[in-house]
């Protein structure tokens, strides 16, 4: 892929994250939305235009440019095996989830049981997975791209689900900073699609806080869990009492 159309895939993950969708370019360019899914399924877009759709996401092409450059160097997702690997080694994907954080050296050292030595061996262990780059003075720069993702269905979603899921909502949710809120009801396909879209903006809005929170001592921080899930669904004990299609 040359450097003109991974630019213009960057702007629209830039525009996904920011949950902006192609009818919101289409408005913003005063065009048809078909018209706007072609221009980037065709890469054809002029700078006039790609400056309009930076302008909705209040960037400015020099933003792009960083951005574009910036992901360039990083992987949106890991491989099967790669995944497989820190599932194996417990600590190495505690390690693996500091750094994803944003935690340094000396934090995770003075908040785990490890030594220094193990430490450094389990980082360059990451390094060779392509997670992160390990730098002079134990710096640790991430490799990852902003919408990194484990793979879906795949081998730490599916540990999650199985080993991690019902611990975190075995909860009574009580404490001050807990809340869970069970929904249900109908929509329809459009209140759907804007509930889908306002869920995308909360993702990127708790990665934007944790970029915020960085500079904030681990001995302050909380560690969250946070869980959206939303799919067409009814209770398997209100479908049976549905009246069977004549």
């Amino acid at each position: 892929m040359n450097n003109a159309k991974a630019a213009i895939d960057t702007l629209k993950k830039a525009l996904k994250l920011a949950g902006y969708t192609y009818a919101d370019v289409a408005r913003q360019l005063d065009l048809s939305e078909a018209s706007v899914k072609k221009m980037f399924a065709n890469y054809h877009f002029t700078l006039k235009r790609i400056d309009q759709v930076c302008e909705l996401i209040d960037m400015d092409f020099i933003d792009l440019v960083r951005l574009f450059d910036a992901q360039r160097q990083c992987i949106s997702t890991l491989k099967i095996e790669q995944e497989q690997e820190l599932i194996r080694d417990k600590r190495l994907f505690l390690i693996a989830l500091c750094s994803r954080n944003h935690w340094t050296f000396d934090e995770i050292l003075g908040s785990f049981n490890f030594t220094r030595v193990e430490l450094l061996q389990y980082l360059r262990r990451l390094e060779q997975l392509q997670l992160l780059e390990l730098h002079p003075n134990n710096r640790i720069k991430l490799r990852v791209a902003e919408d990194f993702r484990w793979i879906p269905h795949g081998p730490i979603e599916t540990f999650f689900e199985q080993h991690l899921l019902n611990e975190f909502l075995h909860a009574n949710f009580d404490q001050a900073g807990d809340i869970k809120l069970y929904l249900h009801g109908g929509l329809s396909p459009t209140a759907q699609a804007s509930l889908m879209q306002r869920l995308n903006v909360l993702a990127h809005e708790f990665s934007e806080l944790q970029k915020e929170s960085v500079s904030c001592p681990v001995s302050e921080k909380h560690n969250v869990g946070l869980l959206l899930a939303l799919r067409e669904w009814e209770p398997k004990i209100f479908a049976t009492q549905r009246k069977s299609a004549s």
